[in-house]
């Protein structure tokens, strides 16, 4: 399997730009309520997996109609959803899985959805959190982003420094630096071509990029 699309129950800033993300070979895995952003973009779900309390009865039937297998789990549980999703995802083993609406709405849910990326059993795993608008991954060692000039990429240490940070393609360049969690020395740096590198040292560095509305390569 080479691309996991899984949808959870955040906000979509425009839907449109989210559909540009979407491959015709995806698979669609929902968590919950995230089925509404599926069925909103005319996409029939092959696994929708949680405990049913944000699916409206609507969907639940159109689900049904269309043969859409449900993961069903208890409402008192240890996890979210989207944890529940993730976890079936890393089970089918694919290249990549892309995340989208895991932000929006609540603050808790969504710094919880950020922090889900550090699970070490995606280390090997190219995971992004995604709505067309805004992309949020984790650098362990190097990583690219894909985008276009203007596109704001701002780089936070999580969860303590991160050594050795180096740049290509931003418009303020970082060589060999540490970034420190009290410091904003990596906010709001600017790409300067489609393609922009970062390669760390050590640590756990969360890359955030805001695509321009002028940005033509979406992924």
């Amino acid at each position: 399997m080479q691309r996991i699309i899984i949808f959870a129950n955040g906000e979509l800033p425009d839907i449109e730009r989210t559909r540009r993300l979407l491959r015709p070979d995806d698979f669609i895995l929902c968590a919950d309520g995230g089925t509404r952003h599926a069925l909103a973009l005319n996409l029939t779900p092959h696994l929708v997996i949680g405990d049913m309390d944000s699916t409206g009865k609507d969907q639940l039937r159109e689900l049904s109609e269309a043969g859409v297998p449900l993961e069903l789990f208890p409402r008192d549980k240890n996890e979210t959803d989207l944890e529940l999703a993730i976890s079936k995802a890393v089970g089918f083993d694919p290249a990549e899985i892309v995340i989208i609406g895991a932000l929006g709405g609540r603050m808790d849910q969504s710094l919880a959805n950020i922090a889900l990326l550090t699970d070490p059993r995606l280390s090997a795993l190219d995971v992004r959190l995604d709505d067309g608008v805004e992309e949020i991954l984790l650098c362990r060692d190097q990583v690219q982003v894909r985008g276009g000039g203007g596109d704001i990429v701002s780089l936070i240490p999580w969860g303590g420094s991160v050594e050795g940070v180096e740049t290509r393609n931003l418009k303020w360049p970082l060589t060999s630096e540490t970034l420190h969690p009290e410091k904003t020395r990596g906010i709001s740096n600017e790409m300067i071509a489609e393609t922009a590198g970062i390669r760390i040292q050590s640590g756990l560095l969360l890359i955030v990029h805001r695509r321009t509305p002028s940005s033509e390569r979406l992924v």
